[in-house]
């Protein structure tokens, strides 16, 4: 679980953007948001072959 220490003096509005940088360093939101619907495994399947076709061409430019 990702905490922050808010140090006596600090705002609470430093906090919250430090606390927002480590979540998305870890991916915590985008994962939250890739689970927020449920995909059936043929569109999830789809979903990464296309997003493997576009990494393929992108680096073939």
């Amino acid at each position: 679980m990702t905490s922050v220490k808010v140090r006596p003096g600090e705002s609470i509005d430093k906090a919250l953007r430090v606390l927002k940088k480590k979540l998305d360093k870890e991916g915590v939101m985008k994962a939250a948001k890739a689970r927020r619907f449920y995909d059936k495994p043929s569109i999830r399947k789809k979903a990464k072959s296309k997003a493997a076709l576009k990494y393929r061409l992108k680096k073939n430019r």
